[in-house]
């Protein structure tokens, strides 16, 4: 899961403060686990700093830092903003970011327990997000088309992880989704990778949403599919009639592409028991109830 060829270490993060933000260098750093792209390390209460592991998280870096300040005054949920830019020197040869640091614990460590609220929380922090983005905001490279477009990857997914017992309920799900008509509207905000990694909880609700790393302007069914991938049972029917905004062929879309996601999310749950780079133990268990929502509701 990485490209470096050097040790980031929380003695490197304190270096690369003092040496660029000396005012920002006294909190103590501390590296907090997971992480794709990027390792993070806290800075004191209320600020991280993301240090790239591959290259290709540099653009993101680079994206977020250039749009999150714009979508933060929109949304009614914490995000991560820029505090700092980091540039590449001869201790770290990329650049790096200090950013705000969203309070909560990420929810594939943790459970929702107030469903209706957290619902309402997620349908109104989507409502706000869901704008028509302007001409110059990002487009994906990887995510984003309609489900037609994505049928390898989910074969991919399917074909890995999915149990017999549920295999022609997820296939016929992938299928409608397929069949279902293509996003009409302009492009709007999308954050792209709505999972459980990638919010936080607290009170038993949501209480911030983090990584805006694939965020892109096109098709908000990609953000829907949360209703399936990260509410608990039966929250799913609250958080559209909350959301209001989505039509029957969109919301057939979001219910394959959480299909996609609950695979993807086993697959790498495999990968964690396997102890296999890049795998993640805890998303074994979210990735089936996803599916097991996506069926039942």
């Amino acid at each position: 899961m990485t490209d470096s060829h050097f040790e980031i270490t929380a003695d490197l993060v304190h270096a690369l403060l003092q040496e660029q933000h000396p005012d920002l260098a006294g909190p103590v750093v501390r590296e907090v686990a997971g992480g794709w792209g990027n390792q993070m390390w806290r800075l004191g209460d209320d600020l991280a700093v993301r240090m790239p592991r591959m290259e290709g998280a540099v653009g993101q870096q680079r994206k977020e830092c250039r749009w999150l300040p714009v979508l933060a005054e929109r949304v009614p949920l914490p995000i991560p903003t820029p505090v700092r830019i980091g540039e590449p020197s001869a201790r770290f040869p990329r650049p790096w970011t200090v950013m705000t640091w969203v309070h909560g614990e990420p929810l594939d460590h943790a459970a929702i327990s107030r469903g209706d609220h957290a619902a309402d929380t997620l349908a109104g922090f989507l409502r706000a997000l869901h704008v028509e983005a302007p001409d110059d905001a990002p487009v994906s490279e990887d995510r984003g088309d309609h489900p037609s477009k994505c049928t390898d990857g989910f074969d991919h997914f399917f074909h890995a992880v999915v149990p017999d017992d549920i295999a022609g309920d997820v296939r016929a799900v992938w299928d409608d989704a397929v069949a279902a008509p293509e996003w009409e509207g302009p492009p709007l905000w999308v954050h792209g990778d709505l999972h459980p990694a990638n919010v936080v909880v607290a009170d038993g609700t949501l209480a911030g949403v983090i990584d805006f790393g694939d965020m892109f302007a096109g098709d908000p069914a990609w953000d829907l599919a949360a209703a399936w991938v990260i509410l608990p049972a039966g929250a799913a029917a609250r958080f559209f009639e909350a959301y209001a905004h989505a039509d029957e062929g969109t919301i057939r879309r979001a219910r394959g592409l959480a299909a996609l996601k609950g695979l993807f999310l086993m697959l790498m749950g495999r990968n964690g028991d396997r102890g296999l780079p890049g795998g993640k133990p805890a998303w074994g268990p979210a990735g089936r109830a996803a599916l097991d929502r996506v069926l039942s509701e």
